[in-house]
């Protein structure tokens, strides 16, 4: 088919000389001040709710996971808005004024005096006085705004920024578009490195006022470079909700339930014209999955009004019957990615507590602040891209004749396993730590440091950061790729409601294990708990994660779509061969 030419979302024709790696300054200077902000705020967050407002260890772990839950989830509003009605761009805008506003709100709780408990006095036991209702409801209300913001920033910064290499009539530019997802996190990871080293030292050993102001400016400066570039982007103009489609298809479906499917394919109804606005990249073929949904495209009388038009509650197109199906096919495949996230979660909250009662001394007046330990993470992370980009997929090139290597199923499964071996390393370092503790007689002493280095750490921290290289930008190619081209704000939306899921996951773990160990397994004096237990038995979740995982790739269908045949060649990938790909990963 002729492909129709995209249009801004002021619904102007797309100009050639918006677009491309000049905008990438601005894009990614936006997203680096703001990841910036956002880990400076969460990475040592934990220290924040149990050393200066005195929530116990589990409450406060739970607290965390439970806002990093509902942050993560809040994409899908601003994805659904974004691909209703603002775009891309203005969405990403109104979450940065949103997230600034929070941010500022927890500046005034650390400073004044009111909105926090009195400290502990030295010579009175624990446990200390801790924060009351209003002053922990002026903390919700500034991570509620926070919450709120990132939901406008998360589902559609990555596709805003592969919308600027997408071609006149054709799909975005393969190798560019791939190099783009690893430069992305790639700047991401410089952006917290910087946070957990200079932030994290300033709240540590300055104060808190100035620990939150500094991610505070930052995110200012994250919504002015980003607003600056207005003139150089393309702007994707948006087509109307696509859960309003997907909803019309499922009640069509189901109000023709009755109905026979045609064996046929080429008799269930097709409307190019129709389609146009929604299948730049090519109207998506036909498949035999998921088909009674199919039943919406059957054409019955009455379906199709005397000017032509169809009735969408009563009849949906081929393009749009897939669309769905796309979205269903890539469920189980995404929710493989939410145990993952569960198990990383305690990297902010058990692990910062494990390396607070450790040796952290560098220097004999020189400690490393217990939340920088997640610096190893990021820079194992910063590190593995910079190889797998430059060295790793030139040589898987030459054996597998992909421009990206290997596939992102293979790339998502190898972080999969690589996360194994990360909360194995946990397991085994939590149980060297207790045993050096139980030595030395300090299984009552939670304040006294145990004669073990802290770099012992540094292992599960350097996994999880291979793990994120592998897994994490898998998982945002898979979803951009295999997701309907109208709809990926909403698939971006989708990797994060992955983490929403993960975190809430990480807070139900963590509640049925405190009730079903009595509280024997975490404690507040972690030298007293079996941290190592909770460890084993995550890794035990992740080994049957990776089982799943595989399962359901050997049997995931990848979309096939059709183009205009002066296209063909050009096309980075074709349907024939995806499925090539897809063949010869399973063999």
């Amino acid at each position: 088919m002729a492909a129709a030419t995209p249009a801004d979302e002021d619904g102007s024709p797309r100009k050639t000389k918006q677009g491309g790696f000049k905008t990438m300054p601005f894009i990614l200077a936006n997203e680096i001040c703001d990841r910036f902000a956002t880990a400076g705020f969460n990475a040592n967050m934990i220290t924040y709710l149990t050393q200066q407002l005195h929530l116990p260890l589990v409450e406060a772990s739970n607290l965390l996971t439970n806002f990093n839950g509902t942050a993560a989830f809040t994409p899908v509003l601003g994805a659904i808005i974004a691909d209703s009605f603002a775009g891309r761009f203005w969405t990403i805008a109104g979450g940065g004024v949103l997230y600034q506003i929070g941010m500022l709100g927890l500046v005034v709780s650390a400073l004044a005096p009111t909105l926090r408990p009195a400290p502990c006095a030295a010579t009175s036991p624990p446990p200390c006085q801790r924060a009351t209702g209003g002053q922990l409801a002026m903390l919700y209300l500034s991570l509620l705004f926070t919450a709120l913001g990132s939901g406008g920033i998360r589902p559609c910064v990555v596709a805003f920024g592969a919308d600027q290499f997408a071609l006149r009539g054709r799909r975005p530019g393969g190798e560019q578009k791939w190099s783009y997802f690893n430069l992305y996190f790639f700047s991401m990871g410089l952006a917290v490195l910087l946070a957990l080293t200079v932030v994290v030292y300033i709240q540590e050993n300055v104060g808190w006022g100035w620990g939150f102001g500094i991610p505070a400016i930052g995110m200012f400066v994250s919504v002015l470079s980003f607003v600056v570039g207005y003139p150089l982007y393309v702007k994707v103009k948006p087509e109307g909700s696509p859960f309003k489609r997907l909803l019309q298809v499922v009640v069509a479906a189901f109000k023709k339930r009755k109905e026979a499917v045609p064996e046929d394919a080429v008799l269930l109804y097709q409307n190019k014209e129709l389609d146009a606005p929604i299948a730049v990249d090519g109207r998506l073929l036909h498949t035999d999955q998921l088909r009674f949904l199919d039943r919406a495209a059957v054409l019955m009388t009455g379906d199709v009004a005397d000017s032509g038009e169809p009735n969408l509650w009563r009849l949906s197109t081929v393009h749009r019957v897939e669309e769905l199906k796309s979205i269903v096919r890539m469920l189980p495949m995404w929710a493989a990615s939410i145990t993952l996230i569960a198990a990383a979660s305690h990297n902010f909250t058990f692990a910062i507590q494990q390396a607070r009662t450790m040796d952290r001394h560098l220097t004999p007046r020189f400690q490393i602040p217990p939340a920088s330990m997640i610096i190893f993470t990021t820079l194992t992370m910063l590190v593995s891209l910079a190889l797998y980009d430059r060295v790793f997929v030139p040589v898987a090139r030459r054996y597998t004749g992909r421009r990206s290597g290997i596939t992102y199923f293979q790339r998502m499964g190898a972080g999969f396993a690589v996360s194994v071996l990360g909360v194995l390393a946990s397991a085994l370092v939590e149980a060297k730590r207790r045993y050096v503790a139980a030595e030395h007689g300090l299984l009552d002493s939670p304040s006294v440091v145990v004669p073990i280095s802290v770099f012992w750490l540094v292992p599960q921290y350097a996994l999880h950061g291979m793990s994120d290289a592998l897994s994490t930008v898998g998982h945002m190619e898979f979803l951009y790729d295999q997701s309907p081209e109208s709809m990926r704000s909403s698939a971006a939306a989708l990797f994060w409601v992955a983490g929403s899921l993960g975190n809430y996951l990480g807070t139900v773990l963590v509640t049925v294990v405190q009730s079903a160990s009595k509280g024997a397994w975490l404690q507040d004096n972690i030298n007293r708990g079996r941290l190592d237990y909770y460890y084993w038995l995550v890794t035990f979740l992740l080994v049957l994660n990776l089982v799943y995982y595989i399962v359901c790739f050997h049997f995931y269908a990848l979309k096939t779509f059709e183009v205009d045949a002066g296209d063909e060649a050009q096309r980075p990938h074709d349907g024939g061969e995806r499925q090539a790909e897809l063949s010869a990963c399973i063999k």
